[in-house]
């Protein structure tokens, strides 16, 4: 089979050469991402219980989810939640299946709300689920199109939508710092020595030049702060771990700011009842937070897609993404030379998902060295990962890759 593969060169300054480079992620807590993780937890329950009850993946796509802030109240020492946070996915998924034995309801409901619940408590240490959300969902059955083209793509699957996927290798000093201290705040062994760091962690860099610019965004856990005195003696502990930590990741200089909105004059400061902003009117949409790579890297070409939530068997705008970043790191680790990438691949609905109607490979490379030298090696990876594309379905559901 010949594939379409376009390698050509970029002729400026890779990202780390640039001036300013400015690079975020929303990180577990932050009302965007749970939307995601919620989207994406009923995706996870509908295929394992489609394949553990049916032996097969059925249509679906639940990658429409909104969370809309509640309202608490915070206190020194403890605090109270006045109205729940809500929690909604909407999508399609197969509602019925046809069996030897007849016709067999999915419960669709009971899957996606025990999926909601289960994440979040798993992720948040001080949220009541019971009693501080209200779940919900607005479930249909599939489109009767969209559900026979996939139906017609049990060998090789069809793309249901005509979209791309995009991602570039290799992350900068600047990303992997961002990505990492939002994990390292997040991380079980922060919260087991400053269990007052909250889940809703949002890191911006700023890199100016040699520079970087770190506001870390911090809710702190209210029960577990009893006076001003022990707030401003956390935030000062996490800049001073975040500053370590930096020293050790980046050849830069780094600055850390951490909750820069507060204003202990006046009262104002990050205090939360359950370590979310979504307690008190902070809303979050699927789409909005992280890219497939983890960050929000307004620097670089990325997909806008929202990963999140849509079916791993043939809806390209999660597959091609997930594609998009193993291609490039594959092209980056593997063709010297290379300094940088961008992968963006393209789809057309009702084709086969081994068939893009194009792979687009974008390289900034070392002085002296021309694509040609090595476009053969660039488009074998291409080749070779996009056979094998109908193989990450069972790793999207292994939860192999981060996706958000």
């Amino acid at each position: 089979m010949t594939r379409k593969v376009v390698v050509e060169g970029l002729g400026y300054k890779t990202t780390e050469e640039q001036r300013i480079e400015i690079v975020e992620r929303k990180g577990l807590g932050h009302p965007d991402y749970v939307a995601d993780a919620s989207a994406e937890s009923v995706s996870l329950a509908l295929c394992r219980y489609y394949k553990e009850r049916f032996g097969y993946v059925f249509h679906h796509n639940v990658d429409k989810g909104i969370v809309v802030g509640g309202r608490a109240h915070p206190s020194f020492g403890g605090g109270q939640v006045d109205d729940p946070i809500y929690v909604m996915v909407a999508g399609r998924a197969t509602t019925d299946v046809q069996t030897e034995e007849g016709t067999v309801a999915v419960p669709v409901g009971s899957l996606a709300v025990g999926a909601i619940r289960d994440l979040l408590r798993k992720t948040f240490r001080f949220l009541d689920v019971d009693r501080h959300v209200v779940i919900d969902y607005r479930i249909r059955r599939g489109s009767a199109d969209l559900v026979r083209l996939f139906e017609l793509g049990k060998r090789t699957p069809l793309a249901n939508d005509t979209s791309f996927g995009v991602c570039f290798a290799p992350m900068t000093q600047t990303e992997r710092l961002v990505l990492e201290t939002e994990r390292y705040l997040n991380s079980p062994g922060l919260k087991k020595e400053l269990p007052e760091v909250g889940e809703d962690i949002k890191v911006l860099a700023m890199r100016d030049g040699e520079h970087i610019h770190l506001t870390v965004s911090a809710a702190i856990i209210s029960s577990l702060t009893p006076d001003l005195d022990h707030y401003l003696g956390v935030k000062e502990e996490i800049r001073d771990r975040v500053l370590d930590m930096a020293s050790k990741m980046t050849e830069y200089s780094v600055d850390v700011d951490v909750n820069t909105a507060d204003q202990p004059k006046e009262g104002v400061i990050y205090l939360t009842v359950t370590g979310t902003s979504a307690e008190a009117g902070d809303d979050g949409n699927t789409g909005r937070g992280n890219r497939v790579n983890g960050l929000i890297t307004p620097c670089r070409f990325v997909s806008l897609e929202a990963t999140a939530g849509k079916n791993p068997i043939n809806h390209v705008g999660k597959i091609y993404n997930v594609l998009a970043k193993l291609v490039a790191e594959q092209i980056y680790e593997e063709v010297k030379g290379v300094r940088e990438v961008y992968v963006k691949i393209l789809s057309q609905i009702g084709k086969p998902i081994d068939e893009p109607l194009m792979t687009s490979v974008q390289l900034v490379t070392e002085k002296g060295l021309t694509v040609d030298a090595l476009r053969a090696d660039v488009e074998g990876i291409v080749d070779e990962n996009v056979e094998n594309v109908t193989k990450l379905t069972d790793r999207i559901i292994r939860e192999d890759f981060t996706l958000f």
